[in-house]
């Protein structure tokens, strides 16, 4: 294999490893924190605005993760830093 293809292969399985892993996190906080909202909720329905309020902001931070290493994983595929290097015949 030339140096091309095996940056193509790292990068790819790079790529999913990010995607794979930076997402099962975010889901599972997503999840958790939406049932403790609802719990909250169930004990003091008149606190729902505010709990609501601070879960959504509390989702948007948790998803920021997500998007982040979808982003990463973007970056790896079709801007990947390395490829100028093989490329150039170095």
């Amino acid at each position: 294999m030339s140096g091309t293809e095996i940056t193509a292969v790292v990068s790819i399985i790079t790529a999913g490893l990010t995607i794979a892993i930076g997402s099962i996190g975010p889901a599972i906080a997503e999840g958790r924190s939406v049932v403790s909202a609802l719990q909250s909720i169930a004990q003091q329905p008149d606190e729902s605005n505010t709990i609501t309020r601070t879960l959504f902001v509390g989702l948007a931070m948790i998803e920021s993760t997500a998007i982040y290493c979808f982003v990463v994983s973007m970056i790896v595929i079709f801007a990947n830093p390395f490829w100028n290097h093989f490329t150039s015949g170095q």
